[in-house]
């Protein structure tokens, strides 16, 4: 039996995995809403955080927040594009199959709130 593919939203790249995020700066609470699909069929991760999008204060929470629910050290995590932007690409450094595996399992879709 041929192993599962991973995640459109999730893939492994040099030295690690990059996932596609959207980010809502700003909201009430901070917490991952799941996965998502925008209108052109692309997945990515939805998070949202309380931190205002001033000088990359909502970019360094958005770090803290997966660094935190994968247990993974924040230094292993940094934006690769989107930095301005709500669309974003995160690289996640470590063994490529071992993430693909782990958050894989952490993010499975399904309705927001179930998981840590």
């Amino acid at each position: 039996m041929a192993a599962a593919a991973p995640p459109r939203w999730l893939r492994a790249h040099e030295g690690g995995v990059r996932l596609a995020l959207k980010v809502t700066p700003r909201a009430a609470r901070s917490a991952v809403d799941g996965i998502a699909q925008d209108a052109r069929g692309q997945a990515y991760l939805a998070v949202r955080v309380t931190a205002a999008p001033d000088g990359g204060k909502a970019n360094a929470a958005v770090i803290k927040l997966l660094a935190r629910r994968w247990r993974l050290p924040a230094r292993d995590l940094r934006l690769v594009s989107g930095g301005r932007a709500r669309r974003k690409v995160l690289q996640v450094d470590g063994p490529p199959q071992r993430l693909l595996a782990e958050l894989g399992a952490i993010e499975q879709p399904g309705p927001a709130g179930e998981r840590g």
